[in-house]
């Protein structure tokens, strides 16, 4: 059977999350009802990785095996999904490809609106932070991050504490632009809400509540980061192959 690698994007506000689970509402559920509802047989679909009820994606990757007829895919795809879920990009994968495995790395962007009044736009996808943030002490802070570490202090337990903690962040970059400070971070791999744990203990030595040497000590001792910033301001960004 043909493998399809598939490019996805979506607004995460509807959605219980990317992963498949009991009462459905995800976006793997609705993925693999719509291709079951193209094809007229069960097809499962397999995620670059999850994304937690709320989270966005601009390019999320999937793989799914399919029946062998040749369809427009985007079009019937996008047919039979919600609006808040649009594939993008459909390419023929070699039958070894998996978008977990096969993958090197993966880039997401956290947004944080920096100003007294959150514009009713940015509701949902953006992290509202009314007090002025130090960004030269943002920078300070995230400059520790960068590298080989065990990030067990920035990783939510499900339950399996035996799990490998260390990962690289391969880069680190903030950004503002108008109202907004977008936090960028590529590594080879991200544990559970460790995005937003990194992003949280981050704003709270930018609002001057935390030493900057904070990050550096959580990294050290591992001692479990509390300040987890919200869902609606995390972005999938890309996965690297």
């Amino acid at each position: 059977m043909p493998r399809l690698k598939l490019t996805i994007a979506y607004d995460g506000r509807p959605f219980r999350g990317w992963q498949s689970q009991a009462g459905g509402n995800t976006v793997q559920d609705l993925l693999q009802h719509a291709l079951t509802t193209i094809c007229g047989e069960k097809i499962s679909v397999q995620g670059a990785g999850r994304t937690d009820a709320g989270v966005h994606a601009l390019a999320q990757c999937a793989h799914a095996d399919v029946s062998a007829r040749e369809l427009d895919w985007i079009a019937a795809l996008n047919a039979n999904l919600p609006r808040e879920i649009r594939v993008l990009k459909c390419v023929r994968a070699r039958a070894d490809f998996h978008a977990r495995f096969s993958a090197t790395g993966k880039i997401y962007t956290y947004r944080i609106w920096n100003a007294a009044v959150l514009s009713p736009f940015e509701l949902g996808r953006a992290w509202h932070v009314s007090e002025e943030l130090d960004l030269d002490k943002l920078n300070f802070a995230a400059a520790h991050l960068i590298g080989t570490h065990d990030f067990a202090a920035f990783a939510a337990n499900r339950g399996n504490p035996a799990e490998n903690t260390v990962r690289t962040i391969r880069k680190l970059r903030v950004q503002k632009r108008g109202a907004v400070i977008a936090i960028t971070f590529e590594g080879d791999g991200f544990l559970y809400k460790m995005v937003r744990l990194m992003t949280g203990a981050l704003v709270r030595v930018a609002q001057g509540r935390a030493d900057s040497r904070m990050i550096g000590n959580l990294l050290h001792s591992k001692t479990k980061c509390t300040f987890v910033a919200p869902a609606a301001g995390l972005y999938l960004t890309r996965v690297l192959y």
